[in-house]
């Protein structure tokens, strides 16, 4: 016959044995740290699930500019069978185009020499010295500019032979004025059309998640001209592309 009052004895002693309570409490412990590692690993799914959802556009703006910059290298040259004569030509040429300038309205210190060369050759025997000289205009006076072009024939009648690549150039400088407006039209641009992504898929748009500025650029506001005697035009039109991922709710 067995004696049940030996039980209660064995399980008195399991629970005092300080060996038997430390496994079970690690056990716990452990149980614990599986549950809740479950719980945070499924919560980290769905967080990184919703995280996923973003999309990615492009935003654009555009705006027409007047140039604040005029350059103009007048490019001439002399040829004589000997330097001298060559030299004399090439300064009354350089005397003409200063006096066309002045006579136009521009201020002395606008128009200063830039370059000079000089090239010895024999034709048939006969020596030829060719010099070539470089003048460069510069002035913010746009409309000044613009009628020296209209009147660079008269330069010519008065027997200054201008070489190819003689041709006023305009510039924008003032870029750093408009980028932080552009920038924030262009990200406005992109936004809306996040927003349009978004409807057509039922969500809504979030906070901006990565952006990136483009490039900005400068051109011809009627597209670049080429070929001889097509000369550059004050109107610009400058250009930003802006790439925005935005989340979606």
């Amino acid at each position: 016959m067995t004696d049940i009052s030996e039980t209660p004895t064995a399980a008195t002693t399991f629970w005092r044995d300080s060996e038997n309570r430390r496994w079970i409490g690690s056990s716990a412990i452990i149980a614990a740290g599986l549950i809740a590692g479950g719980f945070l690993l499924g919560d980290g799914l769905v967080r990184a699930k919703d995280a996923d959802r973003s999309v990615t556009v492009r935003g654009l703006d555009e705006r027409e500019v007047v140039a604040d910059l005029a350059t103009w290298t007048i490019s001439y040259s002399a040829t004589a069978s000997n330097l001298q004569s060559a030299q004399s030509g090439v300064d009354r040429d350089s005397e003409a185009i200063r006096k066309f300038f002045k006579e136009i309205g521009f201020p002395e210190n606008a128009l200063e020499p830039t370059g000079v060369n000089v090239n010895y050759y024999t034709d048939n025997g006969v020596p030829r010295y060719t010099v070539r000289q470089r003048m460069t205009l510069r002035s913010k006076n746009i409309e000044l500019a613009q009628k020296a072009v209209k009147q660079q024939v008269d330069l010519v009648r008065s027997g200054v032979v201008l070489e190819d690549g003689s041709g006023m150039s305009y510039t924008f400088t003032g870029l750093n004025d408009v980028k932080p407006e552009m920038v924030a039209a262009a990200t406005k641009d992109a936004r809306a059309s996040a927003e349009q992504f978004a409807k057509d898929s039922g969500a809504s748009v979030g906070s901006i998640r990565k952006a990136t500025q483009g490039y900005f650029s400068i051109n011809a506001r009627d597209g670049d001209g080429g070929g001889w005697g097509v000369s550059d035009t004050p109107y610009k039109k400058v250009r930003v592309v802006t790439t925005v991922d935005f989340s979606l709710e």
